[in-house]
Protein backbone atom coordinates (compact mmCIF):
# COMPACT_ATOMS: atom_id res chain seq x y z
CA UNK A 1 0.00 0.00 0.00
CA UNK A 2 1.40 3.35 -0.93
CA UNK A 3 0.90 6.13 1.71
CA UNK A 4 0.97 9.45 1.50
CA UNK A 5 4.62 10.51 1.07
CA UNK A 6 5.12 7.96 -1.87
CA UNK A 7 2.34 9.02 -3.35
CA UNK A 8 3.67 12.75 -3.16
CA UNK A 9 7.10 11.56 -4.22
CA UNK A 10 5.32 9.42 -7.29
CA UNK A 11 2.86 12.89 -8.46
CA UNK A 12 6.39 14.86 -8.80
CA UNK A 13 8.03 12.41 -10.89
CA UNK A 14 5.11 12.90 -13.27
CA UNK A 15 5.34 16.30 -12.80
CA UNK A 16 9.02 16.08 -13.59
CA UNK A 17 8.97 14.01 -16.53
CA UNK A 18 6.05 16.03 -18.02
CA UNK A 19 8.51 19.27 -17.78
CA UNK A 20 11.04 17.62 -19.00
CA UNK A 21 9.15 15.83 -22.45
CA UNK A 22 7.36 19.07 -22.82
CA UNK A 23 10.73 21.52 -22.57
CA UNK A 24 12.24 18.65 -25.07
CA UNK A 25 9.68 19.32 -27.04
CA UNK A 26 10.09 23.11 -27.39
CA UNK A 27 13.70 22.36 -28.15
CA UNK A 28 13.66 20.22 -31.02
CA UNK A 29 10.79 22.67 -32.21
CA UNK A 30 13.10 25.75 -32.33
CA UNK A 31 16.12 23.30 -33.64
CA UNK A 32 13.52 22.42 -36.25
CA UNK A 33 13.12 26.20 -37.07
CA UNK A 34 16.13 27.75 -36.47
CA UNK A 35 17.40 24.78 -38.98
CA UNK A 36 15.03 25.93 -42.05
CA UNK A 37 15.85 29.19 -41.74
CA UNK A 38 19.28 28.60 -41.83
CA UNK A 39 18.72 25.94 -45.07
CA UNK A 40 16.31 29.11 -46.86
CA UNK A 41 19.34 31.78 -45.81
CA UNK A 42 21.90 29.53 -47.99
CA UNK A 43 19.57 29.33 -50.76
CA UNK A 44 19.27 32.93 -51.28
CA UNK A 45 22.63 33.39 -50.89
CA UNK A 46 23.83 31.09 -53.42
CA UNK A 47 22.52 32.97 -56.61
CA UNK A 48 21.89 30.18 -59.71
CA UNK A 49 25.00 30.04 -62.30
CA UNK A 50 23.23 31.19 -65.83
CA UNK A 51 26.64 32.31 -67.25
CA UNK A 52 26.90 30.67 -70.53
CA UNK A 53 30.44 30.01 -71.22
CA UNK A 54 31.71 30.02 -74.58
CA UNK A 55 35.37 28.49 -75.48
CA UNK A 56 37.26 29.03 -78.55
CA UNK A 57 39.89 26.27 -79.79
CA UNK A 58 42.60 29.12 -80.88
CA UNK A 59 42.96 33.04 -81.34
CA UNK A 60 40.91 33.76 -84.95
CA UNK A 61 38.39 32.24 -83.36
CA UNK A 62 38.32 34.35 -79.97
CA UNK A 63 38.80 37.43 -81.97
CA UNK A 64 35.53 36.51 -83.76
CA UNK A 65 33.70 35.81 -80.50
CA UNK A 66 34.72 38.82 -78.92
CA UNK A 67 32.90 40.70 -81.30
CA UNK A 68 29.92 38.53 -81.19
CA UNK A 69 29.31 38.50 -78.07
CA UNK A 70 30.42 41.93 -76.96
CA UNK A 71 28.38 43.33 -74.47
CA UNK A 72 26.36 40.48 -73.19
CA UNK A 73 26.93 40.25 -69.44
CA UNK A 74 25.68 36.42 -69.19
CA UNK A 75 27.78 35.27 -71.90
CA UNK A 76 31.62 34.73 -70.86
CA UNK A 77 34.69 34.24 -73.75
CA UNK A 78 37.35 32.25 -73.10
CA UNK A 79 40.46 30.91 -75.18
CA UNK A 80 41.56 27.25 -74.99
CA UNK A 81 44.87 27.59 -76.13
CA UNK A 82 47.93 29.96 -75.21
CA UNK A 83 47.52 33.49 -77.18
CA UNK A 84 50.95 32.22 -78.83
CA UNK A 85 49.97 29.19 -80.17
CA UNK A 86 49.57 29.44 -83.59
CA UNK A 87 48.01 27.03 -86.15
CA UNK A 88 46.50 23.69 -84.56
CA UNK A 89 48.08 21.38 -87.25
CA UNK A 90 49.78 18.87 -84.43
CA UNK A 91 48.07 20.14 -81.09
CA UNK A 92 47.56 17.78 -78.53
CA UNK A 93 45.01 19.32 -75.65
CA UNK A 94 46.86 19.73 -72.49
CA UNK A 95 45.75 18.91 -69.21
CA UNK A 96 44.67 22.49 -68.15
CA UNK A 97 42.74 22.34 -71.78
CA UNK A 98 40.43 19.58 -71.28
CA UNK A 99 39.78 21.23 -67.29
CA UNK A 100 38.88 24.32 -69.11
CA UNK A 101 36.16 23.00 -71.70
CA UNK A 102 35.00 20.95 -68.78
CA UNK A 103 33.86 24.36 -67.85
CA UNK A 104 32.56 25.42 -71.15
CA UNK A 105 28.69 25.29 -72.32
CA UNK A 106 30.20 25.95 -76.06
CA UNK A 107 33.21 25.44 -78.09
CA UNK A 108 33.54 26.79 -80.60
CA UNK A 109 36.11 25.38 -83.51
CA UNK A 110 37.22 26.62 -86.67
CA UNK A 111 36.73 22.83 -88.23
CA UNK A 112 37.91 21.36 -91.47
CA UNK A 113 40.76 18.97 -89.82
CA UNK A 114 41.92 21.80 -88.13
CA UNK A 115 41.23 20.61 -84.28
CA UNK A 116 42.72 17.05 -85.03
CA UNK A 117 42.15 16.59 -80.96
CA UNK A 118 38.37 16.93 -81.74
CA UNK A 119 37.58 12.94 -80.79
CA UNK A 120 39.27 12.89 -78.01
CA UNK A 121 37.34 15.91 -76.48
CA UNK A 122 33.66 14.91 -77.48
CA UNK A 123 34.87 11.68 -76.01
CA UNK A 124 35.64 12.52 -72.62
CA UNK A 125 32.84 15.89 -72.49
CA UNK A 126 29.79 14.47 -73.94
CA UNK A 127 27.46 17.16 -72.93
CA UNK A 128 29.89 19.71 -74.64
CA UNK A 129 28.09 22.08 -77.46
CA UNK A 130 30.65 22.31 -80.83
CA UNK A 131 30.05 25.19 -83.21
CA UNK A 132 31.94 24.62 -86.50
CA UNK A 133 32.71 27.88 -87.42
CA UNK A 134 33.76 26.31 -90.86
CA UNK A 135 30.35 24.85 -91.77
CA UNK A 136 29.60 24.66 -95.54
CA UNK A 137 32.05 26.61 -96.37
CA UNK A 138 33.87 25.24 -100.27
CA UNK A 139 37.12 23.80 -98.89
CA UNK A 140 40.35 24.39 -101.12
CA UNK A 141 41.74 20.39 -101.68
CA UNK A 142 45.30 20.22 -100.44
CA UNK A 143 47.96 18.58 -102.92
CA UNK A 144 48.60 14.95 -103.36
CA UNK A 145 47.67 12.83 -100.02
CA UNK A 146 47.64 16.46 -98.01
CA UNK A 147 43.48 17.04 -96.63
CA UNK A 148 41.42 19.90 -97.50
CA UNK A 149 43.01 23.19 -96.29
CA UNK A 150 41.69 24.57 -92.82
CA UNK A 151 43.27 28.03 -93.17
CA UNK A 152 39.41 29.68 -93.87
CA UNK A 153 39.97 32.65 -91.47
CA UNK A 154 42.77 34.28 -93.75
CA UNK A 155 40.47 35.14 -96.27
CA UNK A 156 38.17 37.94 -95.59
CA UNK A 157 34.90 36.72 -97.20
CA UNK A 158 35.82 33.06 -95.90
CA UNK A 159 36.25 34.71 -92.30
CA UNK A 160 32.78 36.98 -92.71
CA UNK A 161 30.83 33.53 -93.15
CA UNK A 162 32.42 32.18 -90.31
CA UNK A 163 30.98 35.12 -88.02
CA UNK A 164 27.61 34.13 -89.90
CA UNK A 165 28.43 30.79 -88.51
CA UNK A 166 29.04 31.28 -85.47
CA UNK A 167 26.07 33.64 -85.28
CA UNK A 168 23.42 31.25 -86.18
CA UNK A 169 24.39 28.61 -84.01
CA UNK A 170 24.80 30.86 -80.61
CA UNK A 171 21.26 31.92 -81.61
CA UNK A 172 19.77 28.25 -81.68
CA UNK A 173 22.10 27.61 -78.44
CA UNK A 174 21.27 30.62 -76.53
CA UNK A 175 17.66 32.29 -78.05
CA UNK A 176 17.48 34.71 -74.71
CA UNK A 177 20.09 36.54 -76.29
CA UNK A 178 19.63 36.11 -80.00
CA UNK A 179 18.87 39.59 -81.03
CA UNK A 180 22.22 40.47 -79.09
CA UNK A 181 24.46 38.03 -80.89
CA UNK A 182 22.77 39.38 -84.47
CA UNK A 183 23.46 42.84 -83.87
CA UNK A 184 26.85 42.53 -82.77
CA UNK A 185 27.76 40.13 -85.79
CA UNK A 186 26.20 42.50 -88.28
CA UNK A 187 28.25 45.11 -86.70
CA UNK A 188 31.45 43.10 -87.17
CA UNK A 189 30.69 42.54 -90.65
CA UNK A 190 30.32 45.68 -91.76
CA UNK A 191 33.88 46.72 -90.60
CA UNK A 192 35.05 43.69 -92.52
CA UNK A 193 33.21 44.21 -95.26
CA UNK A 194 34.80 47.84 -95.57
CA UNK A 195 38.62 46.12 -95.11
CA UNK A 196 37.76 43.69 -97.52
CA UNK A 197 36.53 46.34 -99.80
CA UNK A 198 39.77 48.46 -98.80
CA UNK A 199 42.05 45.43 -100.13
CA UNK A 200 40.50 45.05 -103.35
CA UNK A 201 40.65 48.33 -104.28
CA UNK A 202 44.33 48.83 -103.47
CA UNK A 203 45.35 45.14 -104.74
CA UNK A 204 43.29 44.64 -107.68
CA UNK A 205 45.07 46.38 -110.15
CA UNK A 206 48.58 45.13 -109.43
CA UNK A 207 50.25 43.53 -112.35
CA UNK A 208 52.88 41.20 -110.47
CA UNK A 209 50.44 38.84 -108.43
CA UNK A 210 53.07 35.79 -108.04
CA UNK A 211 54.07 35.22 -104.43
CA UNK A 212 55.91 32.98 -102.55
CA UNK A 213 54.55 32.14 -99.32
CA UNK A 214 56.25 30.45 -95.93
CA UNK A 215 53.71 27.60 -95.84
CA UNK A 216 49.91 26.56 -96.64
CA UNK A 217 48.40 29.61 -95.01
CA UNK A 218 47.36 31.53 -97.47
CA UNK A 219 45.75 29.82 -100.07
CA UNK A 220 42.12 31.07 -99.17
CA UNK A 221 43.70 34.67 -98.97
CA UNK A 222 45.50 34.78 -102.29
CA UNK A 223 42.02 33.02 -103.73
CA UNK A 224 40.10 36.37 -102.70
CA UNK A 225 42.49 38.65 -103.82
CA UNK A 226 43.89 36.93 -107.43
CA UNK A 227 46.94 36.60 -106.35
CA UNK A 228 49.49 33.36 -107.45
CA UNK A 229 50.97 31.14 -104.98
CA UNK A 230 54.30 29.95 -107.33
CA UNK A 231 55.24 28.38 -104.38
CA UNK A 232 55.38 26.69 -100.75
CA UNK A 233 58.55 27.29 -98.63
CA UNK A 234 57.77 24.69 -96.21
CA UNK A 235 54.36 22.81 -96.30
CA UNK A 236 53.83 22.33 -92.45
CA UNK A 237 55.60 24.69 -90.21
CA UNK A 238 59.11 23.58 -88.42
CA UNK A 239 59.11 20.97 -91.49
CA UNK A 240 62.55 22.54 -93.10
CA UNK A 241 63.05 21.87 -96.90
CA UNK A 242 65.43 19.58 -97.75
CA UNK A 243 68.06 20.27 -99.95
CA UNK A 244 66.42 18.90 -103.42
CA UNK A 245 63.28 20.80 -102.64
CA UNK A 246 65.11 24.20 -101.75
CA UNK A 247 66.63 24.31 -104.88
CA UNK A 248 63.66 23.56 -106.69
CA UNK A 249 61.86 26.53 -105.08
CA UNK A 250 65.28 28.90 -105.86
CA UNK A 251 65.09 27.75 -109.82
CA UNK A 252 61.45 28.78 -109.32
CA UNK A 253 61.74 31.84 -107.93
CA UNK A 254 64.88 32.60 -110.87
CA UNK A 255 62.30 31.19 -113.60
CA UNK A 256 59.51 33.35 -112.80
CA UNK A 257 61.11 36.47 -111.53
CA UNK A 258 59.40 36.42 -108.27
CA UNK A 259 60.77 39.71 -106.76
CA UNK A 260 58.95 39.31 -102.81
CA UNK A 261 58.96 35.87 -99.97
CA UNK A 262 56.55 35.68 -97.49
CA UNK A 263 57.68 34.40 -94.19
CA UNK A 264 55.24 34.58 -91.38
CA UNK A 265 55.60 36.70 -87.96
CA UNK A 266 55.49 32.98 -85.73
CA UNK A 267 58.20 31.19 -87.16
CA UNK A 268 61.75 31.41 -88.09
CA UNK A 269 62.43 32.40 -91.91
CA UNK A 270 65.69 30.75 -92.10
CA UNK A 271 65.00 28.93 -95.27
CA UNK A 272 63.48 31.93 -96.68
CA UNK A 273 66.27 34.05 -96.31
CA UNK A 274 67.95 31.66 -97.66
CA UNK A 275 66.41 31.72 -100.52
CA UNK A 276 66.43 35.44 -100.77
CA UNK A 277 70.13 35.30 -100.83
CA UNK A 278 70.29 33.08 -103.18
CA UNK A 279 67.89 34.90 -106.00
CA UNK A 280 68.18 38.35 -104.61
CA UNK A 281 64.84 38.77 -103.60
CA UNK A 282 63.59 40.51 -100.54
CA UNK A 283 61.72 38.48 -97.56
CA UNK A 284 58.16 40.36 -95.95
CA UNK A 285 56.33 39.76 -93.28
CA UNK A 286 52.47 38.12 -94.14
CA UNK A 287 50.51 37.41 -91.38
CA UNK A 288 48.08 34.52 -91.18
CA UNK A 289 46.24 36.05 -87.79
CA UNK A 290 47.10 32.92 -85.85
CA UNK A 291 48.35 34.95 -82.82
CA UNK A 292 47.93 39.09 -81.81
CA UNK A 293 46.47 41.41 -79.18
CA UNK A 294 43.37 39.86 -77.70
CA UNK A 295 41.47 43.46 -79.39
CA UNK A 296 38.29 43.00 -80.64
CA UNK A 297 39.53 44.50 -83.62
CA UNK A 298 42.80 42.69 -83.99
CA UNK A 299 41.92 40.90 -87.04
CA UNK A 300 41.09 43.80 -88.85
CA UNK A 301 44.41 45.39 -87.99
CA UNK A 302 46.10 42.28 -89.33
CA UNK A 303 44.87 42.97 -92.67
CA UNK A 304 45.27 46.51 -92.37
CA UNK A 305 49.18 45.66 -91.86
CA UNK A 306 49.38 42.56 -94.67
CA UNK A 307 47.90 45.40 -97.26
CA UNK A 308 50.51 47.49 -96.80
CA UNK A 309 53.23 44.90 -96.86
CA UNK A 310 51.56 43.91 -100.40
CA UNK A 311 51.18 47.17 -101.55
CA UNK A 312 54.99 47.66 -101.03
CA UNK A 313 56.14 44.14 -102.04
CA UNK A 314 54.14 43.83 -105.33
CA UNK A 315 54.18 47.53 -106.29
Amino acid sequence: MIDANDLHQIRGKMILKKLTTKMLGIVLASALIFTGCATDKKVEETPKDDKLTIVSSFYPMYISLLNIADGIENVEVKNMTEQTTGCLHDYSVTTENMKTLEDADVFVINGAGMESFMEKVTTEITDLKIVEASEGIELIKGDGEEGDNPHVWVSISENIKQVENMRDQLVEIDPDNGDKYKENADEYIEKLNIQKDKMHEELDNIKNKDIITFHEAFPYFAREFNLNIVGVIEREPGSEPDAKELQETIEKVKELKVKALFAEPQYPAKSAESIATETGTTVYTLDPAVTGTMDKDAYITIMENNLKVLKEALS
